[in-house]
């Protein structure tokens, strides 16, 4: 829960803020004026500021970069009666994280309020990849050789402005990649922002980015300033870079191109000094075959690239990622929890985690939860059985035997190594299927999700019949 200062000099509007913010856990100060206000940040650290931009006295505007200097890293959210206001928009040049008009929707206040909270906390919570059991910030953990990569890569890029671009499954840790990134920069003191390409809709994602006029589509009521503009100086983190629709791709190269671009539905060119952290899970060269990702952009973004490897590629990382977690949420739920038992560990080290870093941390969690005494047992780990003993444990195998394979063709193989291979293994699927159905070729086709015609290719193209007898 945060510690939230609302200034304004209206009583009706602080104490229905006041309840507002009490009702759901914050801390709520009030100030009637911006001097006021000043004077309580100054003897108290501020989760986030709520401030009216027009009051007798000194305005809004006029304490806003006061309030940055006291705290450049404070969420500051501006209240207007006026929707066109000059001064708003000024702030929202600034770094204010939002504006908003009055009177106000309440479920959508309460909203802006969480995300606010949360931005402010990563801008301030610092990430590190310090060995130390103890740390104040969030940490990216692991000793393997993989991440140590990382962390030579991360303080090799940070302290320039290039474009990083992080690959890597769903939850690898990429937003924590990029915030190491952002915290070990010069940037660190100017804000980051995250935008995710996936979670806004098309049609509002270039507003949300590059800001819009008054009149630019239905629903735009008064000008807005994009991410792109309220960053400027600072990092911008786009996640989900992928799903990125061809309209704003091509914006977005001219950003990185020559740092410019227009408001929808403007024609000034607006300045902006940002760097841009990108990230995604999917397989970009593809996307650009297939023409649903420009190439060039590709490139601008491509300066530095991070790869992230499955948790499943760096299981050694896995008994320190638990016991991290583990004494984590023990004093976040005021436990006592200090180990976990070898029973315990063995099944983690064995799980396949499709759902990596975040998939790891949620079972550590729910096992504190239910869990009893000092020692974290088997019986709490609630993995899927699917996962920890049967069809992961198969894989991880068979990705050990393929690797064999690929190995041993490599040096016989020359330019057609992924057509051998690809053979052989298309060959023992069709042989398995065939002795499974005892060489009936309609129940193998409906097996393997094939046509008859294509199996019975298939069968004479691998030379199938020397290996097993067929029938129809």
């Amino acid at each position: 829960m945060g510690k939230i200062l609302i200034v304004d000099d209206e009583k009706n509007i602080t104490s229905s803020f006041k309840k507002l913010l009490e009702k759901e856990g914050h801390n709520a100060v009030i100030a009637s004026s911006a001097e006021d206000g000043l004077k309580i940040a100054k003897g108290n650290v501020m989760d986030l500021v709520v401030m009216d931009i027009r009051m007798p006295g000194m305005s809004g505007l006029e304490a806003f970069s006061k309030f940055k200097e006291i705290d450049n890293k404070i969420p500051i959210i501006i209240m207007t009666a006026f929707g066109t206001t000059e001064t708003a928009i000024e702030a929202m040049r600034l770094g204010a994280y939002e504006y908003i008009i009055k009177p106000f929707d309440i479920p959508s206040m309460k909203r802006l309020i969480e995300k606010a909270l949360e931005s402010g906390r990563l801008m301030r919570t610092e990430v590190t990849y310090k060995t130390e059991e103890e740390t104040k910030g969030d940490r990216i953990i692991g000793s393997s050789d993989k991440m140590q990569q990382i962390y030579k890569l991360i303080g090799q890029v940070a302290a320039s402005d290039v474009a990083v671009l992080l690959r890597g499954e769903s939850g690898t840790g990429k937003e924590l990649i990029a915030r190491a990134v952002y915290h070990y920069s010069k940037r660190k003191d100017k804000p980051f922002l995250i935008m995710n390409s996936a979670a806004i809709p098309d049609t509002l994602l270039e507003s949300e980015l590059f800001g819009c006029e008054k009149g630019a589509f239905t629903d735009a009521r008064e000008r807005r300033i994009g991410k792109l503009e309220q960053c400027d100086g600072g990092t911008l983190f786009l996640d989900e870079i992928g799903d990125m629709p061809a309209s704003t791709q091509a914006k977005m190269l001219r950003v990185l191109e020559d740092k410019s671009f227009e408001r929808l539905g403007g024609n000034t060119t607006i300045k902006v000094n940002v760097r841009l952290v990108t990230a995604t899970n999917k397989n970009l060269e593809s996307l650009i075959k297939e023409g649903k990702f420009r190439e060039d952009l590709y490139y601008r973004l491509n300066a530095i690239t991070i790869t992230i490897p499955p948790l499943h590629e760096r299981r050694e990382d896995i008994p320190e990622i638990a016991q991290y977690f583990l004494l984590k949420y023990s004093k976040e739920l005021g436990k006592e929890m200090t180990k976990i038992a070898p029973e315990a560990l063995n099944i983690l080290e064995n799980n396949e985690w499709p759902g990596n870093v975040r998939e790891l941390e949620n079972v550590i969690k729910k096992a504190v939860v239910v869990c009893h005494g000092k020692y974290l047992l088997p019986e709490y780990i609630a993995v899927s059985e699917v996962l920890s003993g049967g069809s992961g444990k198969l894989e991880g195998e068979l990705r050990n035997v393929l690797a064999k394979i690929i190995e041993a063709k490599s040096s016989l193989s020359g330019h057609t190594l992924y057509e051998d291979v690809i053979q052989d293994i298309e060959k023992q699927l069709i042989i398995t299927t065939l002795k499974k159905t005892k060489g009936n070729q309609t129940q193998a086709a409906k097996l393997l999700g094939i046509s008859r015609p294509t199996l019975k290719d298939k069968i004479e193209k691998l030379g199938v019949t020397k290996d097993i007898t067929i029938s129809g």
